[in-house]
């Protein structure tokens, strides 16, 4: 059960209403983690600013950003994000196979070399960020990626990581 209370879009402000109104434009619904942020609308806005931005746009593609949030989320034993983001992988057609890789094998050959070393790369990030090396970095450019991309993968891991502890703090329910 969450530590705080879920503002439902009833009982919102006109602001966070908007902000509500976006999200499940986006999503089809506002999940839990919008509305435990809404208590400060300020976040809420900023969070979900940050979200569309690192999810839905740029450069990389939304699955493999997916399938970071899932490997970061389960470095940091987050089963909200865990949960919620391979529901997510599975819309988009990833099997249940393909997201327990992402969980608990990333190493398996079902994930493309490529990705791999980009979701190690972000793993790394999340555990230890201190030891990743020039050499870690200066590989994912070999493999085709822009520093802009590098941030970009940066950028979703971080993300995550906070939704992470956020949401664990306040123990904020999946449904």
């Amino acid at each position: 059960m969450t530590r705080i209370k879920l503002i439902e879009k009833e009982e919102a402000s006109d602001e966070v209403r908007r902000i509500y109104k976006d999200i499940e434009a986006a999503f089809g619904m506002v999940p839990n983690l919008f509305k435990t942020y809404a208590h400060f609308p300020a976040l809420l806005r900023a969070n979900w600013e940050k979200t569309k931005v690192l999810l839905m746009g740029d450069e990389l593609p939304r699955e493999l950003k997916e399938s970071i949030a899932v490997v970061v989320s389960a470095a940091n034993s987050c089963k909200y994000c865990v949960a919620s983001h391979s529901m997510a992988l599975s819309m988009m057609g990833f099997s249940q196979e393909g997201i327990d890789d992402l969980t608990r094998n990333i190493e398996s050959p079902q994930i493309l070399p490529r990705d791999k070393k980009i979701l190690e790369y972000a793993r790394k990030a999340t555990l230890t960020p201190h030891r990743i090396t020039d050499a870690e970095t200066d590989e994912l450019k070999s493999l085709g990626l822009t520093d802009s991309q590098i941030v970009e993968v940066l950028g979703v891991m971080e993300l995550f990581t906070g939704y992470n502890k956020f949401l664990d703090s306040l123990a904020v329910p999946l449904t």
